[in-house]
């Protein structure tokens, strides 16, 4: 019954997204997989915490629209997910709740909220970091950046990266109350708080970091800026700095790592 529910429920959180062309097709047969097995597997911590990423990172994404649609033109991915982008946000928890349901453990759990915390950070920090009226920076030389940079970070976007892994973390934990996992002390509520804010910031700063670094990147020979399309201001890109292989969508998973391993260690120290 609960593989039908998480279905059901995927399918419509879905459906409406591509409705609003937040999705792609494939991202939306892609979500409602995931919506499953998370579901299904799992219960309301795994899958109310996903939808409470998805549905914040949409409504986000949304704000402001048109302020962004310049930017927009520089990322690889927008604010209109396909498969790839789903599963880089939310592939390694699909991986993580299968884990937990065959080896039920706490340590799946930090490590999702980890995961889920830095995507959340990570996308908070882009959508509400690009309306800053002040210039990034680079994460790496600290220097100004254009608008759009990857690896650029701004006060207002490390604000919203604190803000949304604070909010997973304690989230989490009231979804934890929820399924009658946790007792609802206080003291184990701010502990999944601080690991993941503690995580999720780490872990957007690392995704920063590679994209500052080794993300693979193309050179538009018109405006002069590093953008992650092949196509920008009209003209074909070329090849620029970085790795051959590291994608965005890559980038994404690294970082998320990092978070979810930064997420263990903080859980095996607090909880």
């Amino acid at each position: 019954m609960d593989w039908i529910i998480g279905t059901l429920c995927a399918f419509l959180v879905a459906g409406a997204a591509y409705y609003k062309k937040s999705l792609t097709l494939s991202g939306g047969i892609a979500a409602v997989i995931m919506g499953a097995v998370y579901y299904g597997a799992g219960d309301l911590v795994w899958f109310g915490t996903l939808l409470l990423f998805f549905i914040t990172s949409t409504v986000l994404s949304k704000y402001k629209k048109r302020e962004k649609q310049e930017l927009e033109q520089s990322y690889a991915k927008t604010g209109n997910r396909d498969a790839g982008q789903v599963l880089a946000n939310g592939g390694l928890g699909m991986v993580l709740v299968l884990l937990h349901a065959i080896f039920p453990h706490p340590v799946w759990i930090f490590a999702f909220i980890g995961i889920m915390a830095t995507v959340t950070a990570d996308t908070w920090a882009t959508e509400i970091g690009s309306l800053s009226s002040k210039p990034p920076r680079s994460v790496r030389t600290w220097k100004v950046i254009p608008p759009g940079s990857s690896g650029g970070v701004t006060v207002t976007g490390n604000v919203a990266a604190a803000a949304g892994a604070l909010m997973i973390g304690g989230c989490a934990y009231l979804f934890l109350i929820l399924s009658s996992e946790a007792d609802g002390s206080m003291t184990a509520l701010i502990a999944f708080a601080v690991i993941g804010a503690v995580s999720g910031f780490i872990g957007a700063y690392a995704d920063s970091l590679m994209g500052a670094t080794i993300q693979r990147m193309y050179h538009c020979t018109v405006c002069g800026k590093d953008v992650e399309v092949h196509h920008h201001c009209g003209q074909s890109t070329v090849r620029g700095k970085g790795l051959n292989w590291m994608s965005n969508d890559l980038v994404n998973l690294f970082s998320s790592l990092i978070g979810g391993g930064i997420a263990i260690l903080l859980g095996l120290l607090l909880i």
